[in-house]
């Protein structure tokens, strides 16, 4: 096209105009990368970790009540819930745990557990007579991957103690669950929790006092995980209001991550609307000025008989390369920014965490955005360009 390729050589004969234009658009919008990287980067650094830690997500029930499986059937079903088990009553959820032949013994909180279980190493799968067992429990009896263990009961006085053998499947990492627990699955809590009502366990040689075929289940609460961090307060409420029972949850210090994340949005957001203000208008300025400056070039090109319409591309193609030349210079000076700054600072953030970060999705928005932007204040500078009467500028330039 030939508009566009007399405002590529004319660009290219005013270098310095184009440079003019490209440093403000560089002196504006490398900042402004390098803080939207930082913001991304430390804060995704901080979700991370709470994610990694499965415990702010979980949410338990509290205080002593009776529900059915009818009470806890529409839960199964919220698709805010990522993973949901029953719970036996709290007096019922310890036992003693020893090494098959082994001599030491420690009391260990059982917690009732399932496929998909956010605490469990991910594939991990515990079903049977398997478990997992905290890193606090494995240490102090010197447990593997494989050992053979026994849940022995705690009930004194009783004529026959109940022992359940089970393997240990996994030992769990230190940050998925503190003291000392053994993960197992709901069913083996409910036989516990049978034992301890004195039901008769006939598969174990225990005779109580009632038949366990006349025993109903029933549930203390539930251990919930929400599918993600926004979750957790909406889920919260809507189990406390379903259930009519109290829950415990680290809601504030999701809340208090996720408003953090907000407000940074918004002040970064405030941030950059200046910024484009200040960049349009100086642009805005830069195009228009440039015009006024090159109407004997442009009525010189009109009188070869190119219509005011397509000599208005001309500032346009102008604005265009200029802005393309600015964005990548700016990404490039950011990218080298960010490898400074995380060499300086980036040590507290977890291993493989890098202190700025632009996701594509961003870093396409960003540079769509600009391109309005400049394309707008070229409109400007087009919009003159095309109210040119050649004869009248040929005119007093002579």
């Amino acid at each position: 096209m030939l508009i566009a390729t007399l405002a590529w050589r004319d660009l290219m004969r005013d270098r310095f105009f184009l440079f003019c234009n490209v440093a403000i658009m560089v002196g504006i919008l490398v900042p402004l990368l390098v803080l939207f990287g930082v913001k991304n980067g430390v804060y995704s650094a901080l979700i991370g970790e709470m994610l990694a830690d499965p415990a702010n997500r979980q949410i338990d029930t509290q205080g002593n009540a009776s529900f059915t499986d009818r009470d806890l059937a529409p839960l199964r079903g919220w698709p805010e819930i990522a993973f949901l088990t029953p719970k036996v009553r709290g007096q019922f959820d310890f036992m003693n745990v020893r090494a098959k032949g082994g001599r030491r013994m420690r009391p260990a909180l059982i917690i009732p557990t399932g496929g998909g279980d956010p605490t469990l190493p991910r594939g991990t799968e515990i079903a049977g007579n398997q478990v997992a067992v905290s890193a606090q429990l494995a240490a102090q009896l010197d447990l593997d991957a494989g050992t053979e263990l026994q849940l022995i009961s705690q009930a004194e006085g009783r004529p026959r103690q109940l022992v359940l053998p089970v393997t240990v499947a996994v030992i769990l990492p230190e940050t998925a669950t503190a003291g000392r627990a053994v993960l197992a699955p709901f069913e083996m809590l409910d036989l516990i929790e049978a034992f301890y009502d004195s039901y008769s366990l006939p598969d174990h040689g225990i005779t109580g006092t009632r038949d366990l075929a006349d025993r109903v289940p029933s549930y203390e609460g539930v251990r919930v995980y929400a599918r993600g961090l926004e979750d957790v307060a909406a889920l919260q409420a809507r189990i406390e209001d379903h259930l009519s029972i109290g829950t415990t949850a680290r809601t504030r210090e999701v809340e208090s991550l996720l408003g953090l994340g907000r407000k940074l949005n918004l002040a970064l957001g405030l941030t950059a609307a200046l910024a484009a203000l200040g960049l349009g208008a100086a642009l805005v300025l830069g195009f228009w000025s440039d015009v006024s400056r090159k109407k004997t070039v442009l009525a010189g090109i009109a009188l070869l008989g190119i219509p005011g319409h397509t000599l208005a591309l001309f500032p346009v193609v102008q604005a265009l390369i200029t802005s393309l030349a600015g964005l990548a210079l700016s990404f490039l000076l950011y990218l080298g920014a960010g490898r400074i700054a995380g060499a300086m600072f980036g040590q507290g953030l977890p291993d493989g965490a890098s202190l700025t970060q632009i996701p594509a999705a961003q870093g396409v928005a960003i540079c769509l955005g600009v391109l309005v932007l400049v394309l707008g204040a070229a409109a400007v500078a087009a919009w003159s360009a095309q109210r040119l009467d050649p004869a009248s500028v040929l005119r007093e330039g002579s």
